[in-house]
């Protein structure tokens, strides 16, 4: 077992290894109005262009505001959203518009972790049936039998595995997100997606949500997509920590090339809002100095009518005429660091 809150190590991205890679995806929804005639009148370009891939074996955290499309971008990994563009391929399986019945089988693989433990398990529905439902649906046989398997599922994660006739209402929050992570291990998949698995947990369950996830990495080889708000939570899970804003991917790095050399303004940002419990540095002769916290002026631009090049000109205070004419292509300004932005931060070598 892993000790609380332990790092996972930093690991490349080889594409011959990638799990899943993922060119140019987009996705947006229209705006119609009209009540018998309907016409379209817009468009919420949710995600624009995104592309990164996922190595076998490593954690891949998402992060930025809400809004940003983060979970558009999880739920169409997963298939449950049909891309307007782009390609998912899947250990080298093209899944981007697989008709459902195309799909079926590679639900074995793909998973998900939802967001609310309350209201992704079926109340009406006993523990048994929900942990149990996938083994049903794909038809799957079991060595001693769908029960034996569902609580030896229920002990992996942590509960008692003689909870499989009681219903959700009986368990908290985090039983709750224990039940959904033994039903999307049932069977065994490759890729987990996760979407803010601890966001709706307490703190004090919420390291032990994120070890319980840790533990079944090591333990079962799994690979994981996990989108969240909380930097914290990301540092200490991901391999990788990929930057979302406006539907655009700003910034993709390894963990700790992000938080100690952040280089896209906006994860700048992002960063100095963390909380800190002693926010002060020593400069070169020992005097202390404060941590600078970055606030942005303004609101996030609406998705129906983002700004032009560079969506995040609109609030940067690093700015200049090239931002609002030329889209900055997501560029690999050192090894494994790749920043879409015209005037980076922290470009000058490290001491």
């Amino acid at each position: 077992m892993t000790t609380p809150l332990d790092k996972p190590t930093e690991t490349s991205v080889p594409s011959a290894d990638a799990v899943m890679a993922v060119t140019g995806l987009t996705k947006h929804f229209p705006v119609t109005r009209g009540i018998i005639y309907r016409q379209r009148v817009g468009l919420v370009r949710s995600v624009d262009d995104v592309s990164f891939e996922v190595a076998r074996g490593e954690t891949l955290g998402i992060v930025g505001e809400s809004g940003c499309g983060k979970t558009t971008t999880a739920r169409m990994l997963v298939r449950l959203l049909e891309p307007t563009a782009g390609q998912i391929l899947f250990d080298g399986r093209d899944i981007t518009h697989l008709r459902t019945g195309a799909m079926r089988p590679l639900r074995r693989e793909v998973q998900m972790i939802f967001q609310d433990p309350y209201s992704s398990l079926n109340p009406r529905h006993t523990v048994g049936a929900i942990v149990g439902a996938p083994f049903r649906l794909q038809k799957v046989k079991t060595e001693n039998g769908v029960k034996r398997s569902v609580q030896d599922l229920l002990e992996l994660v942590g509960l008692n595995p003689e909870h499989y006739n009681r219903y959700p209402h009986e368990f908290s929050g985090g039983q709750r997100q224990r039940i959904g992570i033994a039903r999307t291990l049932a069977l065994r998949p490759k890729l987990i997606v996760a979407d803010e698995p601890v966001s709706a947990l307490d703190v004090s369950i919420q390291a032990q949500v994120i070890n319980l996830l840790a533990d079944l990495q090591a333990e079962l080889g799994l690979t994981y997509v996990i989108i969240a708000h909380d930097l914290s939570v990301i540092r200490h899970v991901a391999n990788r920590v990929a930057v979302m804003y406006l539907g655009n991917l700003v910034e993709l790095a390894s963990r700790n090339d992000l938080y100690e050399r952040p280089r896209h303004p906006y994860t700048v940002a992002l960063l100095s809002a963390v909380p800190m419990p002693e926010p002060t540095s020593r400069t070169a002769e020992g005097q202390r100095e404060r941590r600078e916290r970055v606030r942005l002026v303004g609101d996030v631009p609406s998705p129906l009518n983002p700004p032009p090049a560079c969506r995040f000109h609109t609030r940067c205070w690093k700015a200049q005429e090239v931002c609002r004419t030329v889209p900055p292509p997501l560029e690999e300004l050192a090894p494994g660091h790749h920043v879409a932005c015209h005037f980076p931060e922290n470009t000058t070598p490290a001491a």
